[in-house]
């Protein structure tokens, strides 16, 4: 019975150990720069607060000039914000259809709503950035600190 007990928590170390290594994967692991979605449809004003909030962020941890932003063609009113933003912070931006050459930095999005709160998440492969917003009238104001993930190469 005892080595029954021993078995199982050696199997549970080694699914969350798997589990858990899985989730820190680079390059081509959960992060798949093709995948963007405004699930939340902002109003062109919070698109604008948030885009322009969470690029300037990206600018801390992916600077201009670094290489061409290329992101999943979208006509969400937040993937248009958020285009227009790179574009204003001096990113060479580029659609995935578009992107032949060196300096590629691929980027995906999601902005979803969860408890009344709009989260927005952004992602390349050496960094995640996330944030939720409270839409108003005039446009998104931050509820929460920024959450920053990077990634090691």
């Amino acid at each position: 019975m005892r080595a029954i007990h021993r078995l199982s928590r050696v199997l549970a170390l080694v699914v969350l150990t798997a589990a858990t290594s899985a989730c820190t994967t680079t390059g081509g692991g959960y992060f798949t720069p093709t995948v963007s979605a405004d699930a939340a449809n902002l109003s062109p004003a919070a698109a604008s607060a948030v885009a322009d909030d969470m690029v300037a962020k990206l600018a801390e941890h992916v600077g201009p000039g670094t290489g061409t932003i290329v992101i999943k063609p979208d006509d969400s009113a937040f993937g248009l914000a958020l285009e227009e933003s790179l574009r204003g912070w001096g990113y060479a931006v580029a659609s995935n259809r578009q992107a032949p050459g060196d300096n590629m930095i691929p980027l995906a999005y999601v902005v979803d709503t969860f408890k009344g709160a709009v989260m927005t998440r952004i992602s390349t492969p050496s960094v995640e950035l996330t944030r939720s917003y409270a839409m108003s009238a005039t446009g998104a104001t931050p509820t929460s600190p920024l959450s920053v993930m990077q990634r090691v190469s």
